[in-house]
């Protein structure tokens, strides 16, 4: 039908050009002319515009890509008819040739848009009657694309927009005004009879955001937000997949910039084996690299249920990709090796680790030694025999000075993989960074379950302090880092600004649409190993800068293969000492390793625990 229709506007332009150049009284002999030239003209179009194209495309969704198509196969087609009535000598008047492809691009665009405004017409006749008034908070890209998609919405309508440049104001978009500025939204809300706002500032920063979200709440509106910058990209959600305002968006982390043509030629159709796979880092890393398209992707991982689930997400994400899920553990060099013998990875992300810091400094502090230590070390051994070209090692801020087992694990970790770097092939990157928001055991998914319990939301102590990453961005500087490393430099991320816990609560609770009177915070005490403050990864006194503005190199002591010789004796000891000989045997291999017993006492004295790294800079001087 719609090549029917271009068939008859190619052959009504035609006439149409004539009908104009003589002012609607064509000569005979011209007249015989464009009625004997129709048919093969008719005919050229219509075979240029099925080759390009022009037919894949719904009439209804008609767009400005389907705009330039029209265009682009008119002017072929024009410049073709002239060529050809040159070439046979036929004496067709120049302002016909001028007029012509003008009036059938005119034509054809025209009908495309007509039928599309007939459509939507049809459609927002059927949509209820009374749709929620919605405001959007930013006019950008990002604005102007939700309100396009949220055209046809049954749930809202969109009424206005704030923007806080005073180039836009007064002006439209889409048909939709944009009001003033977000210091008016409070107005505009009561004018309007608005309860809920809508924050499309995916790429602004993060003070812009939490401004936005401020205002919104002074208003008393509802705040509502379009997806992350980063899930936009990776094409995981459209902007018009609303959400309501989360942690993340308060965080205070501005989006990450990556190096994605490195990465592409990194990565793309090579294979990649990821370590702890179903673990929160290592499933985001998988998420991450198939934005990159890697050829194999190998899928390690102890846990069964943690597997599964990672097949059921990433499989359907990336049909090119074929990936092997493997049940094993990291420890088990037999495993390991076969492993890397069938599938030859180019790079391995090790992510594999015990990490939670209270369940591993009693109990179980040799598991958490063992596995964190020795399967590195047979990760990164296997990696050198079997041609790994990088070995990315996923390690911790709290390997900065350790105070507890599992990060003084971490930080003998790292000092093995720069001990079995070669002068040659397999290169090792150590990358750290601080608490990720929503990972496995950390606090955010507690908070939350004890706030949907009614509370109270229990914080170990009022001053407590870490530094807070979205898991995105993480898995996001965990490949760059790797992309950079040429082998032995231990990375840190730029953690921004290290963030109070018990405000994190209180965010937390605010954003679930409680109280603090609804929802009370309890502080518990100090846990065993556990620090009020972690360390600054990246300051100038310790680090030095890359060229990405979130990572740096830290300048950290590194062994050699005796020490490397010497630690994996007594790793591979039969018996299982207490948790109190760990202790001891990491105070021998890391020395600034210093062990922290707080009593639960302490937990309400500001005062007690370790000393902010500020001031203990000051105390070292």
């Amino acid at each position: 039908m719609a090549a029917g229709h271009d068939t008859v506007a190619a052959a009504l332009a035609w006439c149409l050009a004539f009908l104009l150049r003589f002012n609607f009284e064509i000569p005979a002999d011209y007249a015989a002319m464009m009625l004997a030239n129709l048919p093969w003209i008719v005919a050229l179009q219509a075979a240029v515009f099925w080759y390009f194209g022009l037919y894949r495309g719904i009439w209804r969704y008609a767009s400005l890509p389907d705009l330039k198509r029209i265009v682009f196969a008119v002017t072929v087609s024009g410049v073709m008819v002239t060529a050809l009535l040159f070439m046979f000598r036929i004496g067709v008047p120049r302002s016909v040739l001028v007029l012509y492809p003008l009036l059938l691009a005119v034509t054809m665009a025209g009908s495309r848009l007509a039928y599309r405004m007939r459509k939507e017409r049809r459609v927002s006749a059927l949509l209820p009657s009374e749709r929620e008034p919605v405001l959007i908070l930013g006019a950008g890209v990002a604005g102007a694309s939700l309100i396009a998609e949220l055209a046809l919405s049954r749930e809202w309508r969109v009424v206005g927009m704030l923007d806080d440049d005073p180039l836009k104001r007064r002006r439209e978009i889409h048909g939709v005004r944009i009001l003033g500025s977000f210091d008016q939204l409070s107005h505009w809300c009561e004018q309007l009879s608005v309860a809920k706002a809508i924050i499309a500032l995916p790429g602004a920063s993060h003070h812009v955001r939490r401004r936005a979200v401020e205002i919104c709440e002074a208003a008393g509106v509802q705040a509502m937000t379009v997806p992350s910058y980063d899930d936009l990209v990776s094409g995981k959600v459209t902007v018009s997949q609303v959400r309501h305002v989360e942690l993340d968006d308060l965080l205070g982390r501005d989006p990450v910039t990556l190096d994605s043509s490195g990465l592409s030629d990194w990565i793309s159709g090579r294979t990649v084996m990821v370590t702890g796979a179903g673990g929160s880092i290592g499933s985001e890393i998988c998420r991450q690299l198939l934005r990159f398209r890697p050829g194999v992707m190998v899928l390690l991982e102890l846990g069964e249920h943690a597997l599964y689930q990672m097949e059921q997400a990433l499989q359907p994400l990336s049909p090119q990709t074929r990936f092997v899920w493997a049940i094993g553990d990291v420890k088990s060099r037999h495993r390991v090796t076969e492993l890397l013998a069938l599938h030859r990875p180019s790079v391995v992300f090790h992510a594999a680790a015990y990490k939670h810091v209270p369940l591993m400094e009693e109990d179980n502090a040799w598991e958490a030694l063992v596995n964190n230590v020795t399967g590195t070390r047979v990760m990164a051994e296997s990696a050198i025999r079997h041609g790994v070209e990088k070995f990315v090692f996923v390690s911790t801020d709290k390997a900065v000075n350790p105070t507890n087992v599992m990060g003084a694990s971490k930080r003998l970790a790292e000092i093995a993989c720069q001990a079995l770097q070669p002068p040659e092939g397999t290169r090792f990157v150590i990358v750290r960074f601080g608490n990720v928001l929503g990972s496995t055991g950390s606090v955010v998914p507690k908070f939350k379950a004890q706030i949907a319990t009614g509370g109270p939301v229990t914080v170990t102590h009022p001053e407590i302090r870490r530094f807070f990453m979205s898991i995105a961005e993480a898995a996001q500087l965990v490949l760059q880092a790797g992309l950079m490393g040429r082998g032995g430099e231990i990375f840190v991320l730029d953690m921004g600004e290290p963030v109070r816990i018990a405000d994190l609560a209180r965010d937390l609770i605010r954003l679930s649409g409680f109280a603090e009177e609804d929802i009370r915070i309890e502080y518990t005490g100090l846990r065993a190993g556990e620090k009020l403050y972690e360390e600054l990864l990246a300051t100038d006194e310790n680090s030095l800068p890359t060229p990405h503005p979130k990572l740096r190199i830290a300048k950290a002591r590194g062994e050699g293969r005796v020490w490397l010789a010497g630690l994996l004796l007594w790793l591979d000891r039969t018996d299982r000492p207490d948790a109190a000989e760990v202790r001891a045997g990491l105070k021998r291999w890391i020395p600034e390793y210093i062990p922290r017993d707080v009593p639960t006492a302490l937990a309400g004295n500001p005062d007690s625990g370790s000393a902010p790294p500020s001031a203990r800079a000051r105390a070292a001087k």
